[in-house]
C-alpha cells in the first residue's frame, strides 16, 4: 500500500499527518535533523512519489499546487485561473491533478506567470499551455533563458518536457488583469537577469492583504548577478517592507520563527489547526522582514566571496 503524502488536505486545507511516509513499500520523510520542507530539495529530492504533495488552500483566492521543492501558486478570479509558475516534468501531471483537486478546471486557466527562466519554474508551461490555452507571460530576460535553455540544455538528457514559445513579454509596471483581479509586474534582477515579480491582494475570508511574490529569491551569477540581487532586495526593503504575506517561490526558503526550515508547509500545518479568532499564519510581515535582513546579509558575504576568488554558484 502506498499512503502519499506526508501531509494531508482535509476540506481544502493543509492538515499535519506523519512526516514519516510509506511510499512504494519504502518509508520515507525527512532526515535527522532536516524540516519537512528542506527534505524537498534534500533527502527526498529524488523521490518522486514523495514530493506529490496534495494541494493547499492558502488564502480564498490563493491555492498551493505544486510539489514539495518548487512552489506553483493558483490565483482562481471572477474569470478564470491564473497560474504562477509550473514545475516541471515529471511533475506537471500533478499540478494538473492538484488543480482538480483543489476544485478548480485547469482548461480554466487564462495566463501562465513564470517567475524564473529556469527549468523547475517553466518546465510545464508548455504541456499546461496546450490544455487550457492560456497565455504564457514572462520578462524579455526570463524568454531568453528559456529559449536558451531548449537550445543548448544545462543538463543534457534531463526532459524538458512541451516546449513553450515566446508570448506575452511583460515589463516593469504592467498589470496583469483578469476579472476583478490584478497582479502588478516588477523587475527584480540578481537570481536571473529578470526576475519578474508580482504584487496582488490576498483575501482570508473577505479580509484583504498585501501579498508579494519575490520571482528570484537568491543570488547567483558572481559579483555581477549578486550586485544586483543586493540593489533587488534593498529595493524590496524600500518599497515593499509593508507587505503582509511573502509568497515564496520554494517551499524551503528558511526563515524565522519556522526553524523547522522553511516558509510554506510549516506555516500550512499551523493553518490546519487554525481556529476560530486566531490569526492566519502566512500573514506575517516581521517574517517577510526577518527573510529580507537575511538575504541581504547572505548576499553581502556572496559577493565577498565572489570578490575573494571563493567559488560560488
Amino acid at each position: 500500500m502506498t499512503l502519499r503524502p506526508a501531509l494531508i488536505v482535509v476540506g481544502g486545507v493543509l492538515a499535519a499527518a506523519s512526516l514519516q511516509v510509506n511510499v512504494g513499500g519504502q518509508m520515507a520523510g525527512p532526515a535527522p535533523g532536516e524540516g519537512l520542507s528542506e527534505s524537498y530539495r534534500g533527502s527526498q529530492s529524488g523521490n518522486v512519489e514523495y514530493q506529490k504533495v496534495p494541494p493547499i488552500k492558502v488564502f480564498d483566492n490563493l491555492y498551493y499546487v505544486g510539489p514539495g521543492a518548487v512552489s506553483v501558486w493558483l490565483v482562481p478570479t471572477s474569470d478564470g485561473l491564473i497560474l504562477i509558475d509550473t514545475a516541471q516534468e515529471p511533475y506537471v501531471d500533478h499540478v494538473i491533478d492538484s488543480i482538480r483537486k483543489a476544485g478548480f478546471d485547469p482548461a480554466d486557466i487564462k495566463y501562465i506567470l513564470i517567475t524564473q527562466g529556469h527549468l523547475d519554474h517553466f518546465g510545464g508551461a508548455g504541456k499546461i499551455q496546450a490544455l487550457s490555452g492560456a497565455r504564457v507571460a514572462t520578462l524579455e530576460e526570463d524568454w531568453t533563458l528559456i529559449e536558451e535553455a531548449y537550445q543548448a540544455p544545462a543538463r543534457p538528457g534531463r526532459p524538458l518536457g512541451v516546449p513553450v514559445k515566446r508570448d506575452l513579454v511583460l515589463h516593469e509596471g504592467d498589470t496583469v488583469t483578469l476579472g476583478t483581479t490584478a497582479l502588478t509586474v516588477y523587475k527584480l534582477p540578481g537570481h536571473t537577469p529578470g526576475s519578474p515579480s508580482f504584487e496582488f491582494t490576498v483575501y482570508d475570508d473577505g479580509t484583504p492583504y498585501s501579498a508579494f511574490v519575490f520571482g528570484g529569491p537568491g543570488q547567483r551569477n558572481g559579483v555581477e548577478g549578486g550586485t544586483q540581487f543586493l540593489e533587488s532586495l534593498r529595493r524590496l526593503k524600500t518599497e515593499f517592507g509593508d507587505i503582509d504575506v511573502p509568497v515564496h517561490v520554494h517551499s524551503y526558503l528558511r526563515t524565522y520563527p519556522y526553524d523547522s526550515g522553511g516558509t510554506v508547509f510549516e506555516p500550512a500545518a499551523k493553518l490546519a489547526e487554525r481556529k476560530a479568532g486566531d490569526p492566519h499564519p502566512f500573514v506575517d510581515n516581521a517574517q517577510w522582514r526577518r527573510w529580507l535582513d537575511t538575504a541581504e546579509a547572505g548576499t553581502i558575504k556572496y559577493i565577498e566571496d565572489a570578490k575573494a576568488g571563493v567559488p560560488v554558484r
